[in-house]
């Protein structure tokens, strides 16, 4: 199983919006809020990089989200 965060900045006055879509993604396992640069933090965990890279791929496309940073975790 791979895990990742999605670091999310949303359009101002987006921000519900975005964070209720994003609920609704198969691989979403926690959503929320934050103050400083990002705006949503999501952790999302895939069965493979593809299905992963498709979660991450959808939520750039949601109306109101600016830009996404995703962090992978790796095994160490």
């Amino acid at each position: 199983m791979l895990s990742a965060c999605v670091l999310i900045r949303t359009v101002h006055g987006r921000f519900d919006d975005v964070v209720n879509s994003i609920r609704q993604l198969k691989n979403v396992k926690c959503i929320f809020p934050t103050l400083g640069r990002y705006d949503v933090v999501v952790d999302l965990e895939a069965s493979d990089p593809k299905e992963l890279g498709a979660s991450v791929l959808r939520m750039g496309k949601i109306a109101g989200v600016v830009f996404t940073e995703t962090l992978i975790e790796i095994q160490h």
